[in-house]
C-alpha cells in the first residue's frame, strides 16, 4: 500500500537537533577554507621576497586587515574543532546521543572561546 505522506520542504520549520548542525557547519566551513587557499598562497608568496615581506607588515597593521585574517581564523578554528570532535566520533568517544549533544556544545563553546582568544591576540 502507499500512503500518501506529507512533504515538508520548507527548511526553516524544520528543527535539525545540535549535532546535525555541528557537522553541517563543519561542511560549510570546509568549503570557506578550499576557497581562502588562493589567498593564503598569495600572502605566503608575497611574504617571501624581502620587500614583500615588509609591506606585509605595514598592511598588518591596519585594523582592515587584521579584520580580514580574523575572519579567515574564524572558519579554521570552528572546523579544527569540529575535526577534532568527529575524529573522536570515530573511535567512538562521545557517539552517544547524549554524548553528541554534550559534544556539539563544548564545539560550539570552545570555538567560540577561541575565536574571542584570536581577536585579543590581533589587537
Amino acid at each position: 500500500m502507499n500512503y500518501p505522506r506529507p512533504k515538508n520542504l520548507n527548511l526553516f520549520t524544520i528543527h535539525f537537533p545540535v549535532p546535525a548542525i555541528v557537522s553541517i557547519l563543519h561542511r560549510i566551513s570546509g568549503v570557506f577554507l578550499f576557497l581562502f587557499i588562493p589567498f593564503v598562497l598569495w600572502g605566503l608568496d608575497f611574504s617571501l621576497t624581502e620587500s614583500g615581506f615588509e609591506s606585509l607588515q605595514q598592511w598588518l597593521g591596519s585594523i582592515f586587515v587584521k579584520l580580514i585574517f580574523w575572519a579567515l581564523f574564524v572558519p579554521f578554528l570552528y572546523h579544527l574543532v569540529a575535526g577534532i570532535r568527529h575524529l573522536l566520533s570515530d573511535i567512538h568517544i562521545g557517539d552517544t546521543l547524549k554524548m553528541g549533544k554534550k559534544t556539539a556544545l563544548l564545539t560550539f563553546i570552545i570555538s567560540a572561546l577561541l575565536v574571542i582568544l584570536t581577536g585579543i591576540w590581533l589587537w
